[in-house]
């Protein structure tokens, strides 16, 4: 018997406009992590309406999706970011009130926070610091390659960008962060484009 592998996103989303109910397998695949990354942008309360409305918007562009483009990530993440520029005051806030408690009640379990409390609270501050300072496009590129785990290419893709403006202002972002940390806040080794 020959094992059947899963569907891409493109043919997902290729199925998906002829039968909406295929859609679902794109929800499926992508809203977990992409609730995790909008949480940690804006916070609980702002997630779950986020992600919602990420993939409303998504449904409703079926059609235009350009199915070249095999993984959706890039695409649900560009629309999830702009959902996410309407609410810059209040991830800001959120990175304020970080910098004052050094508490991310976001990103870690009670255990966690218990333990990593003492310890972490400092670079958690400065962190938070760091990012409430970053422009909106710099801060966007940097939580895309650092907590989305993206490319500079699906950044770009995501983003709407090209390459060249994701490394700028990647590198802005680093150079910004790393004067109030003293280390890469991305923990991700420059890509090398010439192979």
């Amino acid at each position: 018997m020959i094992a059947q592998t899963e569907p891409d996103d493109a043919e997902v989303i290729a199925r998906a406009r002829r039968d909406p109910a295929a859609f679902s397998v794109l929800f499926d695949r992508h809203a977990p992590a992409l609730h995790r990354y909008v949480t940690r942008r804006l916070g609980e309360s702002l997630a779950d309406d986020v992600v919602a409305d990420t993939f409303l918007a998504a449904f409703r562009r079926l059609g235009r999706y350009d199915t070249a483009h095999r993984d959706a990530r890039p695409w649900l993440y560009g629309i999830a970011a702009n959902l996410i520029g309407k609410h810059r005051r209040a991830e800001v806030r959120a990175y304020r009130a970080l910098a004052r408690t050094g508490t991310d009640t976001v990103a870690e379990s009670y255990a966690d926070r218990v333990e990593a409390r003492v310890s972490a609270s400092a670079a958690h501050r400065e962190l938070a610091e760091a990012l409430a300072v970053l422009s909106p496009q710099d801060r966007e590129v940097l939580l895309m390659v650092a907590w989305a785990d993206f490319s500079y290419q699906e950044v770009a893709l995501a983003l709407g960008v090209p390459v060249g403006t994701v490394r700028s202002r990647l590198h802005r972002a680093r150079r910004k962060t790393r004067a109030a940390l003293g280390a890469d806040p991305s923990g991700v080794v420059e890509e090398d484009t010439r192979g």
